[in-house]
């Protein structure tokens, strides 16, 4: 009985607008007393993901949501402060760092999570080498299909927390380790450089482009959206990487999310209204669309759900302004 009220009440959702379906998505696909899974057709969870949608659910009005969700991921860290990846016993600063913006978008309303914050963060500061280098103890969980690894430029993603943190934390530290990373990453003459290859798919240069933006490298971001608005088509769509035949939807949500940061709408928009009309009817998306996809394909993932949610906000948020 229970488990057909459920499904009423999914079928429901389902008629709200594109914003109510991917977040009736997440209640689907979250695990009770765990995390959301690592895609639809597992049962596995991932701690990384859930993390920093914990964010996204907040700024949703899914309050109290985002704190049961800070609550299963306070049970899960580590003494040391850090966090597996899905399925593995590997600590990652990556997921690390992505599951201090949830306790970080938590800890106002609910303080007993600084102590989680903190030890996360400082996990993460950790993994900041001596010469900026962000740097993990593995990047067996970021391998790909075609046997390639994916950019380690995606650490980028590691510092704005990391600044954000050791602001409202008033630890110099944090800060300290967000600008020696930065410093190294601007050393990287092909930073904003969107590559025509897998490895470096949109939605590793989303992560790039929405970090610049929060550390607050408005020309070097600029400058990396232009590569993407140059390849951007006329329906709005944006290549997974220049010369794909599809598209990467977490990467366009991603995109989309920089562009409207800095108040540049019209790219965003139309990659935003591309992703309403390729959205799921079960309000989420697969890895890719169109001919030759080979990032889950067919298979539901929560960071595509997470940087639309994020994206869709960021809209309203510019009709309003």
């Amino acid at each position: 009985m229970k488990e057909e009220l459920r499904n009423q009440w999914f079928k429901l959702t389902l008629r709200g607008n594109s914003l109510q379906k991917a977040i009736s998505w997440v209640k689907r696909y979250r695990i009770p007393n765990s995390g959301i899974v690592a895609q639809h057709k597992t049962k596995t969870v991932t701690p990384e993901v859930t993390g920093y949608l914990i964010e996204s659910l907040y700024n949703a009005g899914e309050k109290e949501l985002a704190y049961d969700l800070a609550r299963w991921e306070a049970s899960i860290q580590r003494p040391d402060g850090s966090f597996a990846a899905p399925g593995s016993d590997v600590a990652y600063s990556f997921d690390t760092a992505q599951i201090a913006r949830g306790f970080l978008s938590v800890m106002d309303d609910k303080p007993e999570f600084e102590k989680r914050l903190r030890v996360a963060l400082d996990y993460v500061e950790r993994y900041v080498a001596p010469d900026g280098e962000v740097i993990t103890d593995s990047y067996d969980m970021w391998l790909l299909e075609d046997g390639t690894t994916l950019s380690e430029y995606g650490n980028l993603y590691n510092l704005p927390p990391l600044l954000q943190g050791g602001r409202k934390l008033n630890e110099p530290r944090y800060i300290a380790a967000a600008k020696r990373g930065m410093d190294y990453f601007r050393k990287k003459a092909d930073l904003v450089v969107f590559k025509p290859k897998l490895s470096e798919l949109s939605h590793y240069f989303g992560y790039m482009m929405e970090a610049l933006v929060d550390l607050g490298e408005i020309d070097l971001a600029k400058k990396g959206l232009e590569n993407a608005l140059a390849v951007q088509r006329p329906d709005g769509s944006i290549p997974a990487y220049p010369s794909a035949d599809w598209v990467c939807a977490t990467g366009m949500a991603q995109l989309s999310i920089a562009w409207y940061k800095l108040g540049i709408n019209e790219p965003a928009d139309r990659a935003m209204a591309y992703l309403e009309k390729i959205q799921n009817p079960s309000g989420g998306f697969y890895g890719g669309y169109g001919r030759g996809v080979n990032y889950f394909d067919k298979k539901e993932i929560p960071w595509a759900v997470k940087f639309f949610i994020d994206a869709y906000l960021l809209r309203e948020k510019s009709r309003k302004s």
